[in-house]
């Protein structure tokens, strides 16, 4: 079962979860359909970046998985020289 902070992190995570989708399924699907003087613009950042800042997350991610699965490796093999 989980505690009460576990399942306030959990629920913090789900909140800032929706409000990230929330955000940028409007700069990405609905903005382009409102005029471009509307205020709302200025909310949002050029549309350049919809594509640039999810595609620099996900090298990221991958680069962190990279390094990881690599550590992993070779400590591995550490381990099993130190035992031969």
């Amino acid at each position: 079962m989980a505690t009460g902070t576990d399942q306030a992190v959990g629920f913090a995570l789900v909140a800032v979860s929706l409000i990230i989708f929330t955000y940028y399924t409007t700069w990405v699907i609905l903005l382009p359909f409102i005029d471009s003087q509307h205020v709302i613009h200025k909310y949002f950042l050029p549309r350049a970046y919809a594509v640039l800042i999810p595609l620099a997350t996900g090298l990221l991610l991958l680069l962190f998985v990279g390094l990881f699965i690599t550590y992993v490796m070779l400590k591995s093999q550490r381990v099993t020289k130190k035992a031969q």
